[in-house]
């Protein structure tokens, strides 16, 4: 675990630019910073600020200018290391823990509404559900071959969340992709393997057939349910 909280190099610039603004006498404050090194300033601080505030916890701002002008001077510390890494310690495991307890709480929230959505749009004309929970429904048939889970497919595909929002989008980047189906999600594997190419299906995948209560990335949270409009082009044999 890193000893500091803030990056190295944003401290150095914080103590740099305030630094050199002990060393200008009079000086006064635009409402809007105009030189440079003033903008700079400012977006550092900024940037600061919005990491104090993500932490969540109350900051005396002149002990803090106090602690960073004492390190720049070289000045024997009011607080001693040990308890100074301590505090720091404990900050930390303060925000880590308050993490997990957002991320629970969202994790049972996407449960319930994704439980709620499925077994409501299981009931709507064309969706089958599968054995597994999968559900699927038939924009349009195809009549070429399956893929097996041997095979590579090339698919054009659009993924949105529950509440509309677009994470993936083939479409969007302008070019189909083509992957082992080995390589995606159980829902995704079960899905193309029941499909003709040529088929474009809408696929309702829940959570333990696509990225669980870990999520993916900052979009797809904890036991979401992903829906996707698939479009099976193709199935690519080895050599093609």
């Amino acid at each position: 675990m890193k000893r500091n909280i803030l990056p190295v190099f944003i401290w150095f610039c914080l103590i740099t630019s305030l630094a050199a603004a002990e060393k200008k006498a009079n000086i006064s404050v635009s409402k809007v910073p105009k030189e440079p090194v003033s903008k700079l300033s400012y977006a550092l601080g900024q940037e600061i600020g919005t990491s104090l505030k993500n932490l969540d916890t109350v900051v005396e701002w002149d002990w803090f200018l106090r602690g960073i002008k004492d390190a720049f001077e070289g000045k024997e510390p009011l607080v001693p290391a040990a308890e100074a890494n301590q505090l720091r310690q404990d900050l930390l495991q303060k925000v880590q823990a308050k993490k997990r307890e957002e991320r629970a709480a969202l994790a049972e929230k996407n449960k319930l509404e994704g439980n709620k959505f499925l077994e409501e749009n299981a009931k709507k004309e064309g969706v089958v559900t599968t054995p597994s929970g999968l559900q699927y429904q038939i924009l349009k048939n195809g009549t070429g071959p399956k893929p097996v889970l041997t095979d590579k497919v090339k698919v054009h595909y659009r993924g949105t969340l529950l509440d509309g929002q677009e994470f993936d989008s083939s479409y969007r980047r302008g070019e189909p992709v083509i992957f082992p189906l080995t390589g995606v999600i159980k829902g995704w594997q079960e899905a193309l393997k029941l499909m003709n190419t040529g088929s474009t299906w809408r696929i309702f995948v829940p959570p333990h057939l696509a990225y669980g209560e870990r999520g993916a990335g900052q979009t797809i949270g904890p036991n979401a349910v992903l829906i996707f409009e698939v479009e099976l082009l193709e199935v690519v044999k080895d050599g093609k």
